[in-house]
C-alpha cells in the first residue's frame, strides 16, 4: 500500500542525481536523453539556417 505524495528514489538518496546536475551545469552538456536531443537539434538547425540576431 502506497502513501499518496510520497516516493523514494535510490539515485537521489545516494546522490547520483545531484552529481549529474553539477556536471551538466559545468560542462553545458545535458545528461538526459531529451536534453541532449534538444541541444543537438538546436545546433543542427542553427548550422542549416544560421542564427538570427
Amino acid at each position: 500500500m502506497k502513501i499518496p505524495g510520497l516516493s523514494f528514489s535510490l539515485k537521489r538518496a545516494v546522490g547520483i542525481t545531484a552529481v549529474k546536475q553539477k556536471v551538466a551545469r559545468k560542462t553545458g552538456i545535458p545528461t538526459t536523453k531529451q536534453g541532449l536531443e534538444r541541444k543537438v537539434g538546436r545546433m543542427v538547425l542553427g548550422a542549416l539556417f544560421g542564427k538570427k540576431k
